[in-house]
């Protein structure tokens, strides 16, 4: 089945502590349904200082289900990705505006 969200989507949250926050997708992984977004779902984690880097607290986005994202559309709104085949390729498109993303 094709990508509804995609690396480099604005998205914003649908459900969660972060309801309503904005980002950009960083990764995507389909098998588990997740995808990781940037300024948001951040947990601190512990680390160990090594020979690279410093060691502390460091904040780090954690993955978030991809049915608690929604794409946001040229006006800045929440909306849903539909299908359409254009010249024989099929293209994502949005729903509210029925604008090719």
């Amino acid at each position: 089945m094709a990508a509804k969200l995609k690396k480099g989507d604005k998205v914003v949250v649908l459900a969660g502590k972060d309801k309503g926050k904005q980002g950009e997708i960083a990764s995507v992984n389909p098998s588990a349904g997740k995808a990781i977004v940037e300024g948001v779902n951040i947990a601190i984690r512990h680390t160990k200082q090594s020979q690279s880097n410093q060691g502390g607290r460091i904040p780090q986005p954690m993955p978030i289900q991809l049915s608690n994202l929604a794409l946001l559309d040229a006006n800045g709104k929440a909306t849903r990705v539909g299908f359409k085949i254009e010249d024989g390729k099929k293209v994502r498109v949005a729903k509210t505006t029925g604008d090719v993303i």
